[in-house]
């Protein structure tokens, strides 16, 4: 019996003159993570000008990419098109999984600063880390890598030592917008 829930379509992105099939479609534990930080993000944004976007909506930089980013904040409500975001969002955030982990680490970071996108994150599960950059002078900057420690290694860190590990990441983009990224990883 065929499966009726619904029919698998191909989703590509474009690389310059370069089409790439987006598979095998995300685990659930990228899912989990990438709805985690659409949640928070949404949740602060709420009655607010700025708009956050989940996984599957799509991204047109210029003519040469189009991407499907995890999760990206737009606050220039004049790039939200019914077909996606045109130009460059405020936030990016990209969650790796092995079939796109080179792409987002090299040619998406290049393309994203490329066209001015203000800060990116990339999330790695299995080492549940947070690399976080900064646009400052058209360059990234890596701002601060953010870590889950294990209890176990906790355990073997000295007072001083535990109290360097920064678990809470604010979002330049604001104020007051401070993440506990326990709550990224949470469930996952």
């Amino acid at each position: 019996m065929e499966d009726l829930a619904y029919d698998e379509q191909p989703v590509y992105e474009q690389y310059g003159n370069v089409t790439v099939a987006m598979s095998p479609p995300p685990t659930m534990r990228h899912i989990n993570i990438a709805g985690n930080i659409y949640r928070i993000i949404g949740n602060y944004l709420k009655g607010k000008r700025c708009k956050v976007f989940p996984d599957g909506a799509k991204l047109f930089l210029g003519e040469e990419f189009r991407f499907l980013p995890d999760a990206m904040v737009v606050c220039d409500r004049s790039k939200i098109h019914q077909d996606g975001i045109h130009g460059a969002p405020d936030l990016v955030v990209e969650v790796l999984s092995p079939a796109t982990s080179k792409r987002d680490k090299l040619l998406k970071k290049d393309a994203y600063e490329k066209y001015g996108v203000k800060e990116y994150w990339i999330v790695a599960p299995d080492e549940q880390s947070i690399e976080v950059y900064h646009l400052d002078n058209l360059k990234f900057r890596l701002d601060n890598i953010y870590s889950i420690i294990p209890d176990w290694m906790l355990a073997e860190m000295t007072e001083k030592e535990r109290a360097a590990v920064e678990l809470h990441l604010k979002v330049s983009l604001y104020d007051d917008l401070i993440i506990d990224i326990r709550e990224i990883f949470e469930d996952v």
